[in-house]
């Protein structure tokens, strides 16, 4: 897997890429200072996964998230920062991030997180996801039109779909939408097929890529 490392201080550049070599399967195939010197990189170097500090001088982590995956949507983000603001979070997501990291995560959390997202998967931290979570619930007043609807889902889905992005348990699911629990699993295994996801918190992280579902939209009980 190669790997592009981008962070405005070099101290934790040259840590991060230390810590990386120590797994033969990862590759540091280079490293940037900005946001801007992050895009030129990946024309010129092809990583799998760009690790991105969000906040930068000049052109920051989500701008350059969001210009990397329009032209190179093959190429994995993985924002790593300070800050956990939900904020950041939620816009990190909409720009086409995959994952998002607090720098006082482990070694092994970082590079689990990166092999996962390297193959196909997502990931947030508990913390980083009920900010998400509570983002949603504070835009709920708000009607943004949606951007598009994702092919082959039911209407029926949908309502399950927007029920995980808010946070749901399945039992909170099934009240809202007076159905039984095996009924709900039914429908989330049919939607994690549908978007060829894995699990539920992939399943959000999309959603909010796409901008299919707002708090607005969901079933309300």
């Amino acid at each position: 897997m190669k790997v592009l490392v981008v962070d405005d201080h070099q101290l934790v550049r040259d840590g991060l890429v230390r810590l990386l070599n120590t797994d033969p399967d990862i590759q540091v195939v280079g490293v940037a200072h900005s946001g801007e010197a992050a895009v030129s990189l990946v024309e010129r170097t092809n990583p799998d996964v760009v690790l991105l500090d969000v906040r930068m001088p000049g052109v920051g982590g989500i701008p350059a998230t969001r210009e990397i995956k329009e032209r190179w949507p093959e190429v994995d983000v993985v924002l790593l920062t300070m800050y956990d603001e939900e904020e950041y979070i939620y816009e990190g997501l909409a720009a086409g991030a995959s994952a998002y990291l607090v720098k006082d995560c482990s070694h092994s959390q970082l590079v689990q997180t990166l092999h996962s997202v390297h193959e196909g998967g997502a990931y947030l931290p508990p913390q980083a996801l009920r900010k998400v979570i509570g983002q949603f619930r504070m835009l709920r007043e708000q009607q943004p039109s949606p951007s598009g609807v994702p092919e082959g889902l039911s209407k029926r889905e949908m309502d399950v779909l927007a029920c995980v992005v808010q946070g749901l348990s399945n039992k909170q699911i099934g009240r809202r939408l007076a159905i039984d629990e095996t009924t709900v699993k039914t429908h989330l295994h049919r939607i994690f097929d549908k978007l060829g996801v894995r699990d539920r918190t992939q399943a959000a992280i999309l959603a909010i890529q796409r901008g299919w579902l707002r708090p607005s939209v969901a079933p309300q009980g």
